[in-house]
């Protein structure tokens, strides 16, 4: 897959919408996807991180690829699908 495919592609977990893809995050020693730069959905600011997104901008935080299942059982017609629970997203999301 290319990353031109993975920009502004829907992020669920189990129908819950957790974000946008806004951008990819390589590791320049290795040359590896290391995380996923997502455009928080406001459920998911204020059920999984506990804040409120500005009025007109949303929070926007890393996603640690480990969250992803490996091949083509992540990426669906509607987006990518995570393979870790909604209680368990707060672990792989971090601040910019």
């Amino acid at each position: 897959m290319k990353f031109s495919q993975l920009i502004d592609k829907d992020v669920f977990i189990k129908g819950f919408k957790v974000g946008k893809i806004k951008d990819i995050i390589v590791d320049s020693e290795n040359w590896k996807v290391t995380h996923l730069e997502l455009e928080l959905s406001k459920e998911a600011s204020e059920s999984v991180l506990g804040i409120k997104p500005a009025l007109l901008e949303s929070a926007r935080n890393k996603l640690a690829i480990s969250a992803l299942e490996k091949g083509s059982a992540c990426c669906t017609d509607s987006g990518i699908e995570l393979k870790v629970s909604k209680g368990q997203l707060g672990i792989y999301l971090r601040p910019l």
